[in-house]
Protein backbone atom coordinates (compact mmCIF):
# COMPACT_ATOMS: atom_id res chain seq x y z
CA UNK A 1 0.00 0.00 0.00
CA UNK A 2 1.13 3.46 -0.73
CA UNK A 3 2.80 5.59 2.19
CA UNK A 4 4.41 8.65 0.39
CA UNK A 5 2.50 9.59 -2.84
CA UNK A 6 0.19 12.64 -3.00
CA UNK A 7 -3.07 9.89 -3.94
CA UNK A 8 -5.30 13.00 -4.69
CA UNK A 9 -2.81 13.64 -7.93
CA UNK A 10 -3.47 9.89 -9.33
CA UNK A 11 -6.64 9.59 -11.91
CA UNK A 12 -9.25 7.86 -11.79
CA UNK A 13 -8.19 4.98 -14.32
CA UNK A 14 -4.48 5.01 -12.72
CA UNK A 15 -6.83 4.41 -9.34
CA UNK A 16 -8.42 1.61 -10.75
CA UNK A 17 -5.45 0.15 -11.71
CA UNK A 18 -3.80 -0.23 -9.14
CA UNK A 19 -6.33 -0.89 -6.64
CA UNK A 20 -6.16 -3.72 -9.06
CA UNK A 21 -2.70 -4.70 -8.61
CA UNK A 22 -3.00 -3.97 -4.56
CA UNK A 23 -0.87 -1.12 -4.62
CA UNK A 24 -3.63 0.83 -2.93
CA UNK A 25 -6.83 -0.04 -1.17
CA UNK A 26 -9.91 2.27 -1.77
CA UNK A 27 -9.78 3.24 1.75
CA UNK A 28 -6.64 5.29 1.10
CA UNK A 29 -7.82 7.02 -1.52
CA UNK A 30 -10.94 8.18 0.29
CA UNK A 31 -9.10 9.45 3.08
CA UNK A 32 -6.68 11.23 0.97
CA UNK A 33 -9.64 12.66 -1.30
CA UNK A 34 -11.49 13.82 2.33
CA UNK A 35 -7.94 15.04 3.78
CA UNK A 36 -7.24 17.26 0.50
CA UNK A 37 -10.95 18.58 0.94
CA UNK A 38 -10.03 19.14 4.87
CA UNK A 39 -7.18 21.54 3.90
CA UNK A 40 -8.23 23.38 0.82
CA UNK A 41 -12.41 23.43 0.19
CA UNK A 42 -13.08 25.57 3.20
CA UNK A 43 -15.96 27.92 2.92
CA UNK A 44 -17.65 30.38 0.72
CA UNK A 45 -15.38 33.20 2.20
CA UNK A 46 -11.88 31.35 2.05
CA UNK A 47 -10.64 28.16 -0.17
CA UNK A 48 -12.00 26.61 -2.94
CA UNK A 49 -15.68 26.06 -1.41
CA UNK A 50 -16.73 23.19 -4.35
CA UNK A 51 -18.73 21.50 -1.88
CA UNK A 52 -21.83 21.88 -0.02
CA UNK A 53 -22.03 18.60 1.99
CA UNK A 54 -19.31 16.22 2.87
CA UNK A 55 -20.50 12.36 2.92
CA UNK A 56 -17.44 11.08 4.79
CA UNK A 57 -18.55 8.11 6.82
CA UNK A 58 -21.18 6.99 3.56
CA UNK A 59 -17.83 7.45 1.41
CA UNK A 60 -15.15 5.60 3.99
CA UNK A 61 -17.94 2.62 4.06
CA UNK A 62 -18.29 1.45 0.72
CA UNK A 63 -14.74 1.69 0.45
CA UNK A 64 -14.04 -0.58 3.15
CA UNK A 65 -16.57 -2.67 1.28
CA UNK A 66 -14.74 -2.54 -1.92
CA UNK A 67 -11.33 -3.22 -0.20
CA UNK A 68 -13.33 -6.24 1.73
CA UNK A 69 -14.95 -7.38 -1.78
CA UNK A 70 -11.71 -7.04 -3.90
CA UNK A 71 -9.56 -9.11 -0.94
CA UNK A 72 -12.41 -11.86 -1.68
CA UNK A 73 -11.49 -12.15 -5.00
CA UNK A 74 -14.74 -10.84 -6.20
CA UNK A 75 -14.93 -9.48 -9.64
CA UNK A 76 -15.92 -5.59 -9.17
CA UNK A 77 -17.04 -2.87 -11.82
CA UNK A 78 -14.24 -1.09 -13.58
CA UNK A 79 -14.62 2.06 -11.06
CA UNK A 80 -14.92 0.00 -7.79
CA UNK A 81 -13.71 2.26 -5.11
CA UNK A 82 -12.63 5.26 -7.18
CA UNK A 83 -14.35 8.60 -5.67
CA UNK A 84 -17.37 10.58 -7.16
CA UNK A 85 -18.58 14.27 -6.48
CA UNK A 86 -21.93 14.78 -7.13
CA UNK A 87 -23.71 18.14 -8.01
CA UNK A 88 -26.19 19.15 -6.10
CA UNK A 89 -28.77 19.04 -8.64
CA UNK A 90 -29.04 15.20 -8.46
CA UNK A 91 -31.53 13.63 -5.97
CA UNK A 92 -28.80 11.40 -3.36
CA UNK A 93 -30.63 9.64 -1.02
CA UNK A 94 -29.27 10.20 2.49
CA UNK A 95 -27.61 13.54 1.33
CA UNK A 96 -28.82 17.39 1.18
CA UNK A 97 -30.04 18.35 -2.09
CA UNK A 98 -30.17 21.86 -2.31
CA UNK A 99 -30.17 22.83 -5.94
CA UNK A 100 -27.78 25.72 -4.66
CA UNK A 101 -31.22 27.07 -3.46
CA UNK A 102 -32.60 28.15 0.05
CA UNK A 103 -35.90 27.30 -1.21
CA UNK A 104 -34.49 23.85 -0.77
CA UNK A 105 -32.36 24.18 2.35
CA UNK A 106 -32.21 20.76 3.93
CA UNK A 107 -33.82 18.70 1.61
CA UNK A 108 -33.06 15.13 1.74
CA UNK A 109 -34.47 13.06 -0.99
CA UNK A 110 -35.86 9.70 -0.34
CA UNK A 111 -34.48 8.00 -3.03
CA UNK A 112 -31.61 8.19 -5.86
CA UNK A 113 -31.32 9.42 -9.27
CA UNK A 114 -30.65 6.86 -11.90
CA UNK A 115 -27.05 7.83 -12.46
CA UNK A 116 -26.52 7.82 -8.33
CA UNK A 117 -27.93 4.30 -8.47
CA UNK A 118 -25.87 3.30 -11.13
CA UNK A 119 -22.84 4.71 -9.18
CA UNK A 120 -23.83 2.50 -6.48
CA UNK A 121 -23.92 -0.51 -8.46
CA UNK A 122 -20.53 0.84 -9.69
CA UNK A 123 -19.20 0.36 -5.50
CA UNK A 124 -18.02 4.19 -6.47
CA UNK A 125 -17.86 6.23 -3.03
CA UNK A 126 -19.85 9.30 -3.10
CA UNK A 127 -17.82 12.24 -1.42
CA UNK A 128 -20.79 14.76 -1.61
CA UNK A 129 -22.44 17.28 -3.28
CA UNK A 130 -20.98 20.04 -4.88
CA UNK A 131 -21.64 24.21 -5.07
CA UNK A 132 -23.33 25.49 -7.88
CA UNK A 133 -25.70 28.27 -9.76
CA UNK A 134 -28.51 27.90 -7.94
CA UNK A 135 -31.68 25.75 -10.09
CA UNK A 136 -28.60 25.71 -12.17
CA UNK A 137 -28.95 29.17 -13.44
CA UNK A 138 -25.76 30.77 -14.34
CA UNK A 139 -22.06 31.04 -15.76
CA UNK A 140 -20.13 31.54 -12.94
CA UNK A 141 -21.09 29.69 -9.74
CA UNK A 142 -22.04 33.12 -8.19
CA UNK A 143 -25.56 32.91 -7.70
CA UNK A 144 -25.36 29.76 -5.42
CA UNK A 145 -27.43 30.82 -2.21
CA UNK A 146 -24.59 29.07 -0.17
CA UNK A 147 -21.53 31.48 -1.77
CA UNK A 148 -19.36 31.08 -4.74
CA UNK A 149 -16.80 28.41 -5.24
CA UNK A 150 -13.55 29.73 -6.27
CA UNK A 151 -11.30 28.48 -9.64
CA UNK A 152 -8.16 27.19 -8.18
CA UNK A 153 -6.57 28.63 -10.88
CA UNK A 154 -7.18 31.65 -8.92
CA UNK A 155 -9.21 32.31 -6.15
CA UNK A 156 -10.45 35.80 -6.89
CA UNK A 157 -12.03 34.50 -9.99
CA UNK A 158 -14.87 32.24 -11.25
CA UNK A 159 -14.41 28.30 -12.12
CA UNK A 160 -17.29 28.81 -14.64
CA UNK A 161 -21.01 28.05 -14.11
CA UNK A 162 -23.56 26.33 -13.63
CA UNK A 163 -21.14 23.20 -12.40
CA UNK A 164 -18.39 25.57 -11.16
CA UNK A 165 -18.46 23.21 -7.86
CA UNK A 166 -17.63 19.96 -9.60
CA UNK A 167 -14.78 21.33 -11.76
CA UNK A 168 -13.33 22.87 -9.10
CA UNK A 169 -13.63 20.02 -6.89
CA UNK A 170 -11.97 17.96 -10.12
CA UNK A 171 -9.16 20.79 -10.57
CA UNK A 172 -8.14 21.12 -6.88
CA UNK A 173 -7.57 17.28 -6.54
CA UNK A 174 -10.34 16.74 -4.13
CA UNK A 175 -12.34 14.73 -6.41
CA UNK A 176 -10.94 12.42 -9.35
CA UNK A 177 -14.11 12.46 -11.36
CA UNK A 178 -17.32 14.36 -10.71
CA UNK A 179 -21.07 14.52 -12.22
CA UNK A 180 -22.16 17.44 -13.55
CA UNK A 181 -25.24 18.74 -15.61
CA UNK A 182 -25.16 20.95 -19.08
CA UNK A 183 -28.23 22.74 -20.08
CA UNK A 184 -26.47 25.33 -22.12
CA UNK A 185 -22.47 24.71 -21.19
CA UNK A 186 -22.98 24.37 -17.56
CA UNK A 187 -20.10 21.17 -17.83
CA UNK A 188 -18.06 22.48 -20.73
CA UNK A 189 -17.76 25.96 -19.64
CA UNK A 190 -16.76 24.89 -16.13
CA UNK A 191 -14.34 22.71 -17.75
CA UNK A 192 -12.86 25.26 -20.05
CA UNK A 193 -11.78 28.28 -17.13
CA UNK A 194 -10.57 25.66 -14.79
CA UNK A 195 -8.03 23.26 -17.32
CA UNK A 196 -10.57 20.11 -17.08
CA UNK A 197 -12.38 17.78 -18.85
CA UNK A 198 -15.89 17.61 -19.37
CA UNK A 199 -18.49 16.13 -21.46
CA UNK A 200 -22.23 16.64 -22.38
CA UNK A 201 -23.26 13.41 -23.78
CA UNK A 202 -26.31 13.02 -26.67
CA UNK A 203 -29.61 13.93 -25.04
CA UNK A 204 -31.14 10.81 -23.53
CA UNK A 205 -27.45 9.12 -23.37
CA UNK A 206 -27.41 9.50 -19.62
CA UNK A 207 -30.78 9.28 -17.51
CA UNK A 208 -32.22 12.42 -16.20
CA UNK A 209 -35.02 10.76 -13.80
CA UNK A 210 -33.75 12.13 -10.43
CA UNK A 211 -32.48 15.60 -11.66
CA UNK A 212 -33.93 18.88 -10.53
CA UNK A 213 -35.34 19.79 -13.67
CA UNK A 214 -34.20 23.20 -15.33
CA UNK A 215 -34.79 22.98 -19.08
CA UNK A 216 -36.52 19.25 -19.45
CA UNK A 217 -35.37 19.85 -23.35
CA UNK A 218 -32.06 20.64 -22.86
CA UNK A 219 -30.86 19.36 -19.70
CA UNK A 220 -28.17 16.34 -19.84
CA UNK A 221 -26.17 14.79 -16.76
CA UNK A 222 -21.93 14.28 -18.00
CA UNK A 223 -18.74 13.84 -16.37
CA UNK A 224 -16.05 16.15 -15.12
CA UNK A 225 -12.84 14.80 -15.05
CA UNK A 226 -8.81 15.72 -15.46
CA UNK A 227 -8.45 13.39 -18.61
CA UNK A 228 -10.58 11.78 -21.48
CA UNK A 229 -10.36 8.47 -20.35
CA UNK A 230 -11.46 9.36 -17.14
CA UNK A 231 -14.56 11.17 -18.48
CA UNK A 232 -15.28 8.04 -20.58
CA UNK A 233 -14.96 5.81 -17.63
CA UNK A 234 -17.72 7.70 -15.37
CA UNK A 235 -20.11 8.28 -19.08
CA UNK A 236 -20.26 4.64 -19.32
CA UNK A 237 -20.94 4.14 -15.56
CA UNK A 238 -23.70 6.54 -15.69
CA UNK A 239 -25.63 5.99 -19.01
CA UNK A 240 -27.52 3.33 -20.70
CA UNK A 241 -31.26 3.13 -21.10
CA UNK A 242 -33.55 4.21 -18.52
CA UNK A 243 -36.65 3.19 -18.91
CA UNK A 244 -38.10 5.56 -16.31
CA UNK A 245 -37.32 8.41 -18.34
CA UNK A 246 -39.29 8.94 -21.37
CA UNK A 247 -36.51 10.64 -22.98
CA UNK A 248 -33.65 8.34 -22.68
CA UNK A 249 -32.53 6.59 -25.84
CA UNK A 250 -32.88 3.09 -26.34
CA UNK A 251 -30.56 0.83 -27.92
CA UNK A 252 -26.78 -0.12 -27.32
CA UNK A 253 -24.75 2.75 -26.77
CA UNK A 254 -21.14 4.11 -28.20
CA UNK A 255 -18.07 2.08 -26.32
CA UNK A 256 -16.89 5.80 -25.27
CA UNK A 257 -13.93 3.53 -23.32
CA UNK A 258 -12.49 1.63 -26.03
CA UNK A 259 -12.83 5.21 -28.06
CA UNK A 260 -10.92 7.41 -25.41
CA UNK A 261 -8.32 4.13 -25.50
CA UNK A 262 -8.03 3.98 -29.03
CA UNK A 263 -7.83 7.71 -29.46
CA UNK A 264 -4.80 7.85 -27.06
CA UNK A 265 -1.80 7.26 -29.65
CA UNK A 266 -2.68 10.05 -31.41
CA UNK A 267 -3.92 8.89 -34.59
CA UNK A 268 -6.78 10.35 -36.33
CA UNK A 269 -5.87 9.35 -39.95
CA UNK A 270 -8.75 9.53 -42.41
CA UNK A 271 -11.14 11.66 -39.50
CA UNK A 272 -12.48 14.94 -41.24
CA UNK A 273 -12.74 17.66 -38.73
CA UNK A 274 -15.00 20.88 -39.46
CA UNK A 275 -14.12 24.32 -38.04
CA UNK A 276 -17.78 26.56 -37.01
CA UNK A 277 -17.03 29.94 -38.70
CA UNK A 278 -19.46 31.25 -36.48
CA UNK A 279 -18.31 30.54 -33.30
CA UNK A 280 -14.98 32.85 -33.08
CA UNK A 281 -13.82 35.92 -34.42
CA UNK A 282 -15.28 39.25 -32.61
CA UNK A 283 -16.02 39.15 -29.10
CA UNK A 284 -13.02 35.66 -28.53
CA UNK A 285 -10.09 36.96 -26.19
CA UNK A 286 -6.98 36.73 -28.16
CA UNK A 287 -5.24 34.15 -25.90
CA UNK A 288 -8.57 32.10 -26.31
CA UNK A 289 -8.63 32.41 -30.05
CA UNK A 290 -4.61 31.66 -30.38
CA UNK A 291 -4.44 28.01 -27.86
CA UNK A 292 -7.30 26.93 -30.35
CA UNK A 293 -5.68 27.81 -33.50
CA UNK A 294 -2.25 25.79 -31.96
CA UNK A 295 -4.74 23.05 -30.98
CA UNK A 296 -6.29 23.07 -34.68
CA UNK A 297 -2.79 22.62 -36.09
CA UNK A 298 -2.22 19.75 -33.60
CA UNK A 299 -5.33 17.96 -34.90
CA UNK A 300 -3.82 18.55 -38.56
CA UNK A 301 -0.41 17.09 -37.38
CA UNK A 302 -2.58 13.63 -35.84
CA UNK A 303 -3.76 12.81 -39.33
CA UNK A 304 -7.27 14.91 -39.39
CA UNK A 305 -8.26 16.81 -42.54
CA UNK A 306 -9.97 20.10 -40.88
CA UNK A 307 -12.43 21.91 -43.43
CA UNK A 308 -14.47 25.16 -42.49
CA UNK A 309 -18.32 24.88 -42.31
CA UNK A 310 -20.98 27.30 -41.87
CA UNK A 311 -24.01 27.50 -39.58
CA UNK A 312 -25.48 30.56 -39.74
CA UNK A 313 -28.57 29.72 -37.35
CA UNK A 314 -25.76 29.58 -34.80
CA UNK A 315 -25.80 33.33 -34.24
CA UNK A 316 -29.51 33.15 -33.11
CA UNK A 317 -29.15 30.11 -30.69
CA UNK A 318 -28.31 32.37 -27.63
CA UNK A 319 -31.68 34.51 -28.27
CA UNK A 320 -33.58 31.12 -28.82
CA UNK A 321 -32.55 29.53 -25.81
CA UNK A 322 -32.64 32.49 -22.91
CA UNK A 323 -36.15 32.22 -24.37
CA UNK A 324 -36.93 28.11 -24.57
CA UNK A 325 -35.08 27.96 -21.26
CA UNK A 326 -36.72 30.36 -18.93
CA UNK A 327 -40.07 29.10 -20.57
CA UNK A 328 -39.88 25.63 -19.53
CA UNK A 329 -38.03 26.65 -16.20
CA UNK A 330 -41.17 29.03 -15.31
CA UNK A 331 -42.42 25.84 -15.75
CA UNK A 332 -40.62 23.37 -13.67
CA UNK A 333 -40.14 25.89 -11.20
CA UNK A 334 -44.27 26.10 -10.15
CA UNK A 335 -43.55 23.13 -7.85
CA UNK A 336 -41.72 24.77 -5.23
CA UNK A 337 -45.22 26.32 -3.68
CA UNK A 338 -44.13 25.91 0.05
CA UNK A 339 -47.16 23.25 -0.03
CA UNK A 340 -45.18 19.84 0.25
CA UNK A 341 -41.91 20.06 0.57
CA UNK A 342 -38.63 22.41 1.54
CA UNK A 343 -38.93 26.09 2.64
CA UNK A 344 -42.13 27.54 4.18
CA UNK A 345 -42.55 31.08 4.88
CA UNK A 346 -45.32 32.99 7.03
CA UNK A 347 -47.54 29.66 8.05
CA UNK A 348 -47.33 31.32 11.62
CA UNK A 349 -49.87 33.91 10.73
CA UNK A 350 -53.80 32.26 11.11
CA UNK A 351 -54.93 34.33 8.67
CA UNK A 352 -52.24 33.68 5.69
CA UNK A 353 -53.94 32.06 2.86
CA UNK A 354 -51.81 29.74 0.91
CA UNK A 355 -51.35 32.02 -1.68
CA UNK A 356 -49.91 34.47 1.00
CA UNK A 357 -47.51 31.69 1.97
CA UNK A 358 -46.66 30.90 -1.68
CA UNK A 359 -45.84 34.35 -2.71
CA UNK A 360 -43.67 35.02 0.71
CA UNK A 361 -42.09 31.32 -0.07
CA UNK A 362 -41.45 31.82 -3.28
CA UNK A 363 -39.61 35.57 -2.66
CA UNK A 364 -37.47 34.62 0.29
CA UNK A 365 -36.16 31.09 -1.61
CA UNK A 366 -35.67 31.98 -4.82
CA UNK A 367 -32.51 34.48 -6.00
CA UNK A 368 -32.20 37.59 -8.17
CA UNK A 369 -31.67 35.36 -11.05
CA UNK A 370 -34.02 32.51 -10.76
CA UNK A 371 -36.92 34.95 -10.27
CA UNK A 372 -35.28 36.95 -13.58
CA UNK A 373 -36.00 33.85 -15.73
CA UNK A 374 -39.09 33.03 -14.15
CA UNK A 375 -40.62 36.11 -14.90
CA UNK A 376 -39.19 36.07 -18.70
CA UNK A 377 -40.42 32.84 -19.16
CA UNK A 378 -43.82 33.63 -17.62
CA UNK A 379 -44.01 36.66 -19.90
CA UNK A 380 -43.04 34.54 -22.46
CA UNK A 381 -45.32 31.59 -22.47
CA UNK A 382 -48.91 34.33 -21.42
CA UNK A 383 -51.55 34.45 -23.81
CA UNK A 384 -50.67 36.69 -26.63
CA UNK A 385 -46.74 36.34 -26.85
CA UNK A 386 -46.18 32.41 -26.79
CA UNK A 387 -45.99 32.77 -30.72
CA UNK A 388 -43.73 36.03 -31.37
CA UNK A 389 -41.46 34.45 -28.32
CA UNK A 390 -41.20 30.92 -27.43
CA UNK A 391 -42.87 29.86 -30.79
CA UNK A 392 -39.97 31.37 -32.74
CA UNK A 393 -37.65 30.23 -30.48
CA UNK A 394 -38.40 26.85 -31.59
CA UNK A 395 -38.31 27.40 -35.06
CA UNK A 396 -34.82 28.45 -34.35
CA UNK A 397 -34.13 25.50 -33.01
CA UNK A 398 -35.13 23.94 -35.71
CA UNK A 399 -32.73 25.72 -38.31
CA UNK A 400 -29.97 25.00 -35.54
CA UNK A 401 -30.44 21.58 -35.75
CA UNK A 402 -30.79 21.62 -39.42
CA UNK A 403 -27.25 23.74 -39.44
CA UNK A 404 -25.68 20.25 -37.24
CA UNK A 405 -26.96 17.90 -40.12
CA UNK A 406 -25.18 20.25 -42.83
CA UNK A 407 -22.05 20.84 -41.35
CA UNK A 408 -22.03 16.92 -40.31
CA UNK A 409 -22.35 16.03 -44.00
CA UNK A 410 -19.12 17.64 -44.50
CA UNK A 411 -17.24 17.05 -41.58
CA UNK A 412 -16.87 13.94 -38.92
CA UNK A 413 -16.60 16.19 -35.70
CA UNK A 414 -16.93 20.13 -35.19
CA UNK A 415 -14.65 22.30 -32.97
CA UNK A 416 -14.55 25.52 -31.68
CA UNK A 417 -13.13 27.68 -28.30
CA UNK A 418 -15.38 26.58 -25.58
CA UNK A 419 -16.00 29.74 -23.68
CA UNK A 420 -14.86 33.27 -25.41
CA UNK A 421 -12.69 34.18 -22.42
CA UNK A 422 -10.69 32.98 -19.59
CA UNK A 423 -12.06 32.84 -16.07
CA UNK A 424 -13.42 36.41 -15.15
CA UNK A 425 -12.77 38.02 -11.80
CA UNK A 426 -15.74 37.98 -9.60
CA UNK A 427 -18.33 40.67 -9.32
CA UNK A 428 -17.40 41.59 -13.59
CA UNK A 429 -20.30 40.15 -14.58
CA UNK A 430 -23.21 40.19 -12.18
CA UNK A 431 -24.54 43.61 -12.58
CA UNK A 432 -24.74 42.90 -16.57
CA UNK A 433 -26.62 39.70 -17.26
CA UNK A 434 -26.26 39.56 -20.93
CA UNK A 435 -22.40 39.75 -20.37
CA UNK A 436 -22.98 36.62 -18.23
CA UNK A 437 -24.97 34.81 -20.92
CA UNK A 438 -22.62 35.33 -23.78
CA UNK A 439 -20.37 33.01 -21.80
CA UNK A 440 -22.35 30.35 -23.38
CA UNK A 441 -22.61 31.63 -26.56
CA UNK A 442 -20.16 28.49 -28.68
CA UNK A 443 -21.88 25.74 -25.94
CA UNK A 444 -25.37 26.88 -26.45
CA UNK A 445 -26.25 25.22 -29.53
CA UNK A 446 -25.62 21.90 -28.92
CA UNK A 447 -27.98 21.72 -26.27
CA UNK A 448 -30.57 23.31 -28.52
CA UNK A 449 -29.43 20.07 -31.01
CA UNK A 450 -29.14 17.35 -28.73
CA UNK A 451 -25.95 16.61 -30.00
CA UNK A 452 -22.75 15.35 -27.60
CA UNK A 453 -19.76 18.24 -27.00
CA UNK A 454 -16.81 17.84 -25.05
CA UNK A 455 -14.72 20.40 -23.46
CA UNK A 456 -10.38 19.51 -23.08
CA UNK A 457 -8.11 22.09 -22.32
CA UNK A 458 -5.95 23.69 -25.28
CA UNK A 459 -3.77 25.68 -23.08
CA UNK A 460 -3.09 29.18 -21.57
CA UNK A 461 -4.15 32.22 -22.66
CA UNK A 462 -0.89 34.74 -22.59
CA UNK A 463 -2.95 37.95 -21.67
CA UNK A 464 -3.36 36.47 -18.11
CA UNK A 465 -1.81 32.84 -17.90
CA UNK A 466 -5.46 30.78 -17.25
CA UNK A 467 -6.61 27.80 -18.84
CA UNK A 468 -8.62 27.92 -22.05
CA UNK A 469 -10.89 25.13 -23.44
CA UNK A 470 -11.57 23.50 -27.17
CA UNK A 471 -15.07 22.32 -27.98
CA UNK A 472 -15.72 18.63 -29.87
CA UNK A 473 -19.40 18.45 -30.94
CA UNK A 474 -20.17 15.55 -33.10
CA UNK A 475 -23.47 14.01 -34.19
CA UNK A 476 -26.36 12.71 -31.93
CA UNK A 477 -25.19 9.18 -30.70
CA UNK A 478 -21.97 9.50 -31.79
CA UNK A 479 -20.29 10.21 -28.70
CA UNK A 480 -17.45 7.69 -28.91
CA UNK A 481 -16.05 10.22 -32.00
CA UNK A 482 -15.68 12.76 -29.29
CA UNK A 483 -13.68 10.32 -27.05
CA UNK A 484 -11.54 9.15 -29.92
CA UNK A 485 -10.52 12.23 -31.46
CA UNK A 486 -9.91 14.34 -27.72
CA UNK A 487 -8.08 11.47 -26.33
CA UNK A 488 -5.65 11.69 -29.62
CA UNK A 489 -5.47 15.36 -29.28
CA UNK A 490 -4.96 15.40 -25.33
CA UNK A 491 -2.42 12.83 -25.60
CA UNK A 492 -0.51 15.28 -28.52
CA UNK A 493 -0.92 18.08 -26.16
CA UNK A 494 0.91 16.93 -23.01
CA UNK A 495 4.01 15.42 -24.95
CA UNK A 496 3.79 19.06 -25.76
CA UNK A 497 3.21 20.91 -22.58
CA UNK A 498 5.17 17.86 -21.33
CA UNK A 499 2.40 16.89 -18.63
CA UNK A 500 -1.09 18.38 -17.61
CA UNK A 501 -2.11 21.83 -17.19
CA UNK A 502 -2.69 21.83 -13.87
CA UNK A 503 0.66 21.16 -12.53
CA UNK A 504 1.26 24.87 -13.48
CA UNK A 505 -2.23 26.05 -11.64
CA UNK A 506 -0.54 28.92 -9.15
CA UNK A 507 -3.04 28.73 -6.64
CA UNK A 508 -2.63 24.92 -5.77
CA UNK A 509 0.57 25.48 -4.01
CA UNK A 510 -0.58 28.47 -1.92
CA UNK A 511 -3.03 26.21 0.18
CA UNK A 512 -2.22 24.60 3.90
CA UNK A 513 -0.09 21.68 3.17
CA UNK A 514 -1.31 18.29 4.81
CA UNK A 515 0.08 14.80 4.59
CA UNK A 516 -2.59 13.05 2.12
CA UNK A 517 -1.32 9.69 2.29
CA UNK A 518 -1.86 9.15 6.29
CA UNK A 519 -5.07 7.24 7.34
CA UNK A 520 -7.57 9.20 9.27
CA UNK A 521 -10.17 11.25 7.74
CA UNK A 522 -11.10 15.05 8.87
CA UNK A 523 -13.61 15.81 12.13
Amino acid sequence: MSTSRDLTRLGAAQMAEEMAAGDVSSVELVEAALARIDAVDGSAEAGVHAFLHVAADEALAVARSVDEARAAGEPLPALAGVPVAVKDVVATRGMPTTVGSRILEGWVPPYDATLVERLRAARTPLLGKTNMDEFAMGSSTEHSAYGPTRNPWDLERIPGGSGGGSAAAVAAYEAPLAVGTDTGGSIRQPAAVTGTVGVKPTYGGVSRYGLVALASSLDQAGPCARSVLDAALLHAAMGGHDPRDSTSLAGRAPDVVAAARDGATGDLAGVRVGLVRELGGEGYQAGVQARFAEAVDVLREAGAEVVEVSAPHFRYALAAYYLILPSEASSNLAKFDAMRYGLRVGDGDPQATAEAVMSATREAGFGDEVKRRIVLGTYALSAGYYDAYYGSAQKVRTLVQRDFAAAFERADVLVSPTAPTTAFRFGDKLDDPMAMYLNDVATIPANLAGVPGMSLPSGLADEDGLPAGIQLLAPAQADDRLYRVGAALEARLLDRWGGPLLDRAPALGSFPRRDLTTTGAPA
